[in-house]
């Protein structure tokens, strides 16, 4: 209990630096003074007002709780599934979110800032409608997982059909949000993700008890008085909704959910709580991180965030491979 506790308390403090670092951190050369004297309310100038509280806290803020809720879904769908690679991706959510984008793109036009977010959230969400309702039928894990695999295929080549024939502008725009950017947040994203992620917690934390008895296997989670297959339905449509919030406003940011609840594993345990917990430290301090590479990395451009996460992802997603044939 000690060594938890102790654990929990240095990754707290992990993530309370790597806030101050993203704030620290950009194209634009600001010291650590004047970061702390705009906080304190006396900005030197009006440049560094406008960089720490109309740039630099929303996007910190926003990477935090996108990163916690994209571990977090990842975590829950890998404990209710019994699959350690299970990803909230897999299950069609960013081609949706993708296909919902494009249409409100080609659709209207001038309004597509204001449109985009509502967009995509619907066009995710129909995506893993579709994924449930199949899985309702089919009833088993492994055709599950397929199924989102289908799925997602298939509404990004419908992506793909209509980008082809769009115009070349906003065609360039939408496939610069479906990689993964923080650049155009505002702190009212951090508001709507922030309480779509504290209802998900709550959640989880109301039925952790259920979930840790899916580890065991469904006959011995049925025989403990759980709902089976009603558990698992609820789970996949809160971790659905979370991720499809995030995507609405950061885009495509993928393998967040598949490395960080490995992580939290070695470190913490593979309980639900300590898992969901441990994987809302590491995940928002790991993506804060990768946003201030992914806007510090060029001198005068941005590397979309989802192009960082991915390249992390396929190097862990080998380690992962090597590690489990040199133990079989």
């Amino acid at each position: 209990m000690n060594k938890l506790f102790f654990t929990l308390i240095a990754l707290l403090l992990f993530m309370l630096m790597s806030l101050i670092a993203g704030l620290s951190f950009g194209p634009t050369n600001l010291s650590n003074a004047q970061v702390f004297q705009c906080l304190m309310g006396h900005c030197s100038d009006q440049v560094s007002q406008m960089v720490i509280w109309q740039v630099r806290i929303p996007r910190v803020l926003v990477a935090l709780v996108a990163g916690m809720g994209l571990a977090i879904a990842g975590a829950i769908l890998q404990n209710t599934t019994r699959n350690p690679l299970a990803d909230p991706y897999l299950f069609g959510i960013v081609s949706g979110a993708g296909l919902g984008a494009t249409i409100a793109n080609i659709s209207l036009g001038e309004q597509l800032a204001i449109a985009l977010p509502l967009a995509a959230f619907l066009g995710a969400l129909f995506a893993i409608t579709i994924v449930l309702i199949i899985a309702k039928v089919l009833q088993s894990m492994e055709q599950l997982l397929l199924t989102g695999v289908a799925v997602s295929f298939m509404l990004a080549a419908i992506t793909q059909f209509i980008l082809y024939f769009g115009e070349p502008f906003a065609t360039n725009r939408v496939i610069f949000w479906l990689m993964g950017s923080l650049s155009r947040v505002e702190i009212s994203h951090f508001y709507i993700i922030a309480t779509v992620l504290l209802i998900t917690m709550f959640i989880i934390a109301a039925l952790h008890r259920q979930i840790d008895a899916l580890l065991l296997g469904d006959e011995s989670a049925a025989s403990l008085g759980v709902n089976v297959d009603k558990l698992r339905v609820l789970m996949l449509g809160l971790c659905a909704a979370l991720t499809a919030t995030i995507v609405a406003y950061c885009g495509g940011i993928g393998f967040v959910g598949l490395m960080i609840p490995h992580i939290v594993r070695q470190v913490i345990g593979v309980t639900t709580l300590k898992l969901v917990v441990g994987s809302a430290l590491i995940g928002g301090s790991f993506l804060i991180w990768v946003d201030i590479i992914a806007r510090s990395a060029l001198a005068n451009a941005e590397i979309p965030v989802g192009i960082i996460t991915s390249a992390l992802g396929s190097i862990f997603f080998l380690f992962i491979m090597v590690k489990t044939r040199n133990i079989n």
